[in-house]
């Protein structure tokens, strides 16, 4: 029988105690998770990836903030690396809510299993598809990678829809990184379109910044790939109730 895990077994990277930018239109701690299966070339936080580096916070350090925090932030977002990753995030999630807040996930879908199992836990869910299926294990560093996180918008939209009418909705957005060295603008048209045809209607685009970034990056020429311009204007609005470019 496999041991459930515990709230307190969490790798915890970093906690920010206020954000305007992780939850749209929430106030939000948000809590890095240490770890990440992928490595994608452009990725702001690349000293989360490695999951054996020991976090810098315990999951004691998180309640005490939060209940510092009562009737001051809104929700606790958990973001990485991949949060996904780590089994110790459902009961988490648990405590979050029995602490009277709501709880937001970050996630490239990279374990729909355990997403699966969370689901039932979040508020709202921040998914990245970075890029269509064909381009993704350049963007990722991995082989093979593309399958899972098409399966994650498989289960986020099917729960938006099992939830529809209900008490709490689950509500998420679709977000993509653009970097020309991954994706020009057929590429991004075209994967506007796939998804606002599986049923997404909440996309936000995010331009590539070069903060906390590798220098050089791995697998593409950067300083080339970097300035070429795309143009962001011909996204297919029409297809979308929310489209934002950040």
């Amino acid at each position: 029988m496999v041991r459930a895990a515990a709230a307190y077994e969490l790798n915890i990277a970093g906690i920010t105690p206020f954000s305007t930018v992780d939850w749209p239109d929430t106030l939000a701690a948000t809590v890095f998770l240490q770890g990440c299966p992928w490595s994608c070339f452009y990725c702001h936080n690349p000293a989360l990836i490695d999951p054996r580096a020991e976090g810098e916070y315990s999951w004691s350090d998180v309640v005490d903030l939060l209940c510092d925090r009562i009737g001051l932030v809104d929700g606790v977002v958990f973001s990485g690396g991949e949060p996904t990753l780590q089994r110790a995030l459902i009961p988490a999630m648990e405590m979050v809510h029995a602490l009277g807040f709501q709880v937001g996930l970050h996630t490239a879908g990279a374990y729909p299993g355990l997403l699966a199992q969370a689901l039932p836990h979040v508020d709202w869910v921040g998914l990245d598809i970075k890029a269509l299926p064909g381009d993704y294990d350049l963007v990722t560093g991995r082989q093979n990678s593309a399958n899972a996180p098409w399966r994650s918008l498989e289960l986020v939209l099917g729960n938006r829809l099992l939830r529809a009418g209900t008490d709490r909705p689950l509500d998420f957005e679709v977000r993509t990184t653009v970097h020309p060295g991954a994706i020009d603008d057929a590429r991004l048209r075209e994967l506007g379109c796939r998804l606002a045809d599986a049923g997404v209607d909440c996309w936000a685009v995010q331009r590539f910044r070069e903060t906390g970034a590798r220098n050089p990056l791995p697998r593409v020429q950067a300083a080339a790939d970097a300035d070429a311009p795309l143009a962001l204007d011909d996204l297919p609005v029409e297809r979308f109730v929310s489209l934002v470019v950040r």
